[in-house]
């Protein structure tokens, strides 16, 4: 992951060298911290029976972004330069379907070594409820993380993007060509699908779709797939989904 260049901390002004506090930050190694988080998260990703994530560019130069910002002016919070992550993301080109981010800020006085920097954001993020869901979120292919330190407050600042193409978002259809309406759940909510009703879903994730079919004793679940088209037939008395 690149390293963009960081404003000096020195400044000349009428013939007197102004700098920022020299806080301690030499044996840290903040290319390698970003490193590090991204590894750590794939490890707990996998612990917890998720898919790992790939690095993406464009997140990339959105993480970096955002936590230079945050380092320079010292400004914390998601919406702390005025956008949103989503925003920030589609600015540089990221075409999403979903986009979530995690931030974090540590401070010591007497520095870090770059282990211990990477292990501690990732730590805090496994501890917290919201944090921790991003981490695990089975929606999420793609993922980016920059750290930077402030040079007027020694804090450093990390920044962890998770993401999903558009390219990955699925589109599927259901009709029912039955004469009863028909219930379905889809993604944790139900839906009644009238007779002779065609809708159409457009899901960032392809969850499971369950059907409760009229005098059916078992429910049906089928994993719809892009571009798909599912119909709801009776047949011979009995109710049947089928695909075409």
């Amino acid at each position: 992951m690149p390293i963009l260049p960081r404003r000096a901390a020195c400044a000349a002004l009428s013939a007197a060298l102004l700098c920022a506090p020299a806080w301690p930050g030499g044996r840290t190694n903040l290319a390698q911290v970003d490193r590090l988080i991204v590894e750590q998260t794939n490890d707990f990703r996998s612990m917890s029976g998720a898919a790992p994530v790939t690095p993406n560019p464009r997140l990339a130069d959105t993480a970096r972004y955002f936590a230079d910002y945050m380092a320079r002016t010292d400004r914390y919070g998601h919406e702390a330069d005025g956008s949103e992550p989503a925003q920030r993301a589609a600015a540089r080109g990221y075409d999403y379907c979903m986009v979530s981010e995690n931030i974090a800020f540590e401070f010591s006085s007497a520095g870090f070594e770059t282990q211990e920097l990477a292990r501690r954001f990732v730590d805090g993020w496994k501890a917290s409820p919201g944090h921790r869901h991003n981490m695990l979120d089975h929606e999420a292919t793609e993922t980016a993380v920059a750290v930077a330190q402030s040079p007027r407050t020694g804090r450093y600042y990390a920044v962890q993007m998770f993401g999903r193409p558009q390219a990955m978002r699925v589109t599927f259809h259901i009709s029912n060509r039955s004469p009863a309406a028909v219930r379905y759940e889809l993604g944790g909510e139900w839906f009644q699908l009238p007779p002779r009703t065609t809708r159409t879903h457009e899901r960032c994730h392809a969850e499971p779709m369950t059907l409760r079919l009229p005098g059916e004793p078992k429910e049906m679940t089928v994993q719809p797939a892009n571009g798909a088209r599912y119909a709801v037939e009776r047949f011979a008395g009995r109710y049947r989904v089928t695909k075409g």
